[in-house]
């Protein structure tokens, strides 16, 4: 097996470069004098860039690359959303990610736009994942399209832009004029969020009232039961 025969010869000549054996030379020819066959020879460039790799890492020449293990939380890095929120916008893209595996491409996105109503060129469709492509893989992950409403909210898109128009139209308000008009989009939060602490008092306050309405009548219906029986 050509993966045996790999390994082989890695250990062969790891232990000559740490010196427990002694080079011996080869013929690199077959004896009828063919030349070695280029899957060897690929095999043998391939074993002595991982042998150039070694001696750099023991020299302190170059850096050991672990893959990054950072798991994206949507909740905790957009924490200028709501989880309402957040799980509404997880809710359209995953409508719209057809090929279900987990990235937007640039036909789903025209899919979506002329959904929205406000379909885009080709060229368009390009600017508007550009805009927002931050490992340039020309596609929008889950926290790309975050990124989309995190820039509406900042008004940092062009008001006339493909992205403006997605955030505009996608019914998921994050916007400072979709409540009521506060300077900016923090501001705007903090507003909505006491509005909300005061509707909630008020539905209390009415819950408390109906409670105590009842009681009242109640109260009256003994009374009357209990004069009824005074004339009996």
């Amino acid at each position: 097996m050509a993966t045996d025969e790999l390994s082989s010869k890695l250990s062969r000549r790891l232990q000559i470069e740490d010196g427990a054996e002694e080079p011996v030379a080869v013929d690199a020819s077959h004896e009828n004098g063919a030349e070695e066959k280029p899957s060897t020879a690929n095999a043998d460039t391939e074993l002595g860039a991982k042998l150039m790799r070694r001696g750099e890492l023991n020299d302190g020449v170059g850096d050991h690359h672990q893959p990054s293990m950072k798991v994206f939380n949507p909740y905790t890095e957009f924490k200028e959303f709501s989880r309402k929120q957040i799980k509404d916008m997880e809710k359209m893209f995953k409508t719209f990610d057809a090929g279900k595996d987990n990235y937007i491409d640039l036909m789903e996105l025209k899919l979506m736009m002329e959904k929205l109503g406000a379909p885009q060129t080709h060229l368009g469709l390009k600017n508007m994942i550009k805009e927002v492509d931050e490992d340039l893989d020309n596609k929008l992950s889950f926290r790309e399209f975050l990124l989309i409403f995190r820039k509406a909210a900042a008004g940092e898109l062009a008001e006339d832009s493909g992205l403006s128009v997605l955030a505009r139209l996608s019914e998921i308000d994050v916007s400072s004029e979709g409540v009521k008009g506060a300077k900016t989009f923090f501001e705007a939060k903090v507003q909505a969020i006491n509005e909300s602490n005061r509707f909630e008092a008020e539905i209390r306050q009415e819950q408390e009232d109906k409670k105590k309405q009842a009681e009242d009548k109640k109260h009256r219906q003994a009374a009357f039961k209990e004069l009824q029986s005074a004339f009996k």
